[in-house]
């Protein structure tokens, strides 16, 4: 889509992903919004707004992937300068929302911190929210602004589908992601199988069955995030083990920290199949993985926003 001339949509971006962030401004036909955000020899944040923002829908996109708490404070003195500046309405869109997985008390004194940065992004002066793949949905309920999810299945789902791969097979990693896994298998005609694990204590996963037939099928495992890689491959190993005939895997948010890059060269995995809503930097290259561009639906959902226009219809 080219030349989307609206002098009152102005699109900004902050440090975490500028790369994608291009891709949405000319998927959409927009310039770029003329802003620096630098950081002092502290480590403080500032911002400065090189345009006037009066008057205007402004969006800005930012992931809060690592590091996390310097592109959260980004976003949030952002937010802060466009409230300040008079923009009419400030519509964050965040890609991958960081400490989604802190979403309930697991145990007792525990924090709820992703309830803690719906409050910080709303007190900055949010007017809505724009997401992918939340870890859990009812994450959209710590917020009083409108929170569009966005999904990456139809991106995955669409790849997988030109693949035209044979005897395929959903798999998913947990109990939690059968919905997520269910939605793609729809996408295929393909029926799900599920992993049961058990987790002695954190970051160890151990696998213990595998619900549903996989036998001299190819299986494609599906997950909202990878983080170290570690339930994945010990995934993809067992159904191997018990006679798949090759093993995919998707996910929408590449976290790949740590060991993950290393475990995943060295697993049953054929293919990894990601999106860009955290970048891929040069540490996390593997010619295992492959990165597909959320930047069209991101794009459409902003043109949608701006025009109010149903949103929803872009998971038709």
């Amino acid at each position: 889509m080219a030349n989307y001339r609206d002098p009152k949509l102005k699109v900004f971006t902050c440090n975490a992903n500028p790369a994608l962030a291009k891709e949405i401004v000319d998927h959409i036909g927009l310039p770029m919004g003329n802003a620096q955000v630098v950081h002092f020899s502290d480590g403080e944040v500032q911002i400065k707004l090189n345009e006037s923002v009066r008057g205007a829908d402004v969006f800005v996109i930012q992931s809060t992937s690592a590091p996390v708490n310097e592109h959260l404070m980004e976003l949030l003195v952002m937010v802060d300068a466009l409230k300040r500046a008079s923009a009419k309405s400030i519509n964050v869109v965040i890609p991958y929302y960081g400490y989604a997985r802190q979403d309930r008390k697991a145990r007792a004194r525990d924090p709820i911190t992703a309830k803690l940065v719906a409050n910080l992004i709303e007190t900055a002066g949010a007017h809505r929210v724009i997401t992918m793949d939340l870890h859990a949905t009812q994450i959209q309920g710590f917020f009083d602004i409108p929170v569009d999810h966005l999904l990456g299945v139809p991106i995955l789902g669409k790849h997988f589908a030109e693949k035209e791969l044979e005897d395929v097979v959903v798999v998913s990693p947990d109990h939690g992601g059968v919905t997520r896994a269910r939605k793609l298998a729809e996408r295929l005609e393909a029926p799900i199988a599920i992993i049961d694990k058990r987790r002695p204590e954190p970051n160890v996963a151990e696998v213990m069955n595998i619900v549903g037939n996989i036998e001299g099928r190819t299986a494609i495992i599906i997950d909202d995030i990878i983080d170290t890689a570690g339930t994945i491959t010990l995934a993809a190993n067992a159904l191997m083990e018990a006679g798949a005939k090759a093993v995919y895997a998707c996910c929408t948010h590449p976290v790949l920290s740590g060991p993950a890059i290393e475990r995943i060269e060295n697993s049953s995995i054929k293919e990894l199949i990601v999106t860009n809503t955290i970048p891929l930097g040069p540490e996390k290259q593997s010619s295992k993985i492959k990165a597909l561009s959320v930047a069209p639906i991101i794009g459409e959902a902003i043109i949608r926003v701006h025009e109010e226009l149903s949103v929803s219809k872009l998971f038709d």
